[in-house]
């Protein structure tokens, strides 16, 4: 049988180190007096349900997730959301509290987009305190529920690509049953001009990815088509996270 962590942790979803275990010696086989029943295998379609932390989907289905760290000028994120629905794709706002607003919480949510929790004002939250990381993840889950009626189906940690032990569990505590990282780094925050920004993403996006993006910059929205085009051509599909991920 097939042991569920290390399938899991073949497509991304369980760190290697979870499925290390000490060596058996050999043991010879007894001879069975009934048949032996052995359970099925768990699913792999329902990764997001285990504790820690998700950076790509499963690599055997033709989607990917682009993500956007949500703030800047609300007319460049309402250009931005226009682009991609005409590309009739699907993506994942991860919103910085401090930018939310019932305006575009209701543009992003009513066009069929996922909008999670991206912490209430985008500091380091690896270097706070718990008490400030905890607020940090619940005063922005706080204001999702006032605009939503949710506080999203994910959490990504702000200021770091991957969640500390202790991010991981503040999140959990907050109703996020995972936090949220990305194995594409588009690296459009850097502004280093549209066509880097669509190679960086093109290069590196396979089957399941997740892609980090930002609403706030005009080079992504120049880089967008291209972005878009590209993955068409690949024949893989932009979805929300939580259909990437099957939920």
């Amino acid at each position: 049988m097939i042991d569920r962590r290390h399938l899991l942790a073949s497509v991304g979803l369980l760190p290697l180190a979870a499925c290390a275990s000490p060596a058996r010696p050999p043991v010879t086989p007894a001879v069975a007096t009934t048949p032996a029943t052995t359970p099925a295998p768990a699913p792999v379609s329902t990764p997001a349900r285990l504790p820690g932390e998700v950076v790509h989907g499963l690599r055997d289905r033709p989607m990917v997730a682009l993500t956007f760290h949500g703030a800047g000028p609300y007319g460049l994120a309402e250009r931005v959301l226009s682009t991609v629905e005409r590309h009739h794709a699907h993506v994942t706002v991860m919103a910085v509290g401090t930018w939310l607003n019932r305006s575009i919480a209701d543009r992003v949510t009513g066009a069929g987009h996922d909008l999670g929790n991206h912490t209430m004002h985008h500091l380091d939250i690896s270097g706070m305190s718990k008490d400030r990381a905890r607020a940090e993840i619940e005063d922005c889950a706080a204001r999702l529920h006032e605009l939503t009626g949710s506080s999203g189906a994910w959490f990504r940690q702000s200021a770091a690509r991957h969640a500390t032990p202790l991010i991981r569990e503040l999140a959990r505590a907050a109703g996020y049953r995972t936090c949220l990282s990305y194995d594409v780094d588009s690296s459009d925050f850097l502004d280093p001009g549209e066509r880097a920004i669509a190679g960086n993403v093109l290069r590196a996006v396979r089957p399941g990815s997740i892609v980090s993006l930002h609403l706030g910059h005009p080079q992504t929205l120049a880089a967008l088509p291209r972005i878009l085009d590209g993955l068409h051509r690949r024949h893989l599909r932009p979805v929300t996270v939580t259909e990437l991920l099957h939920l």
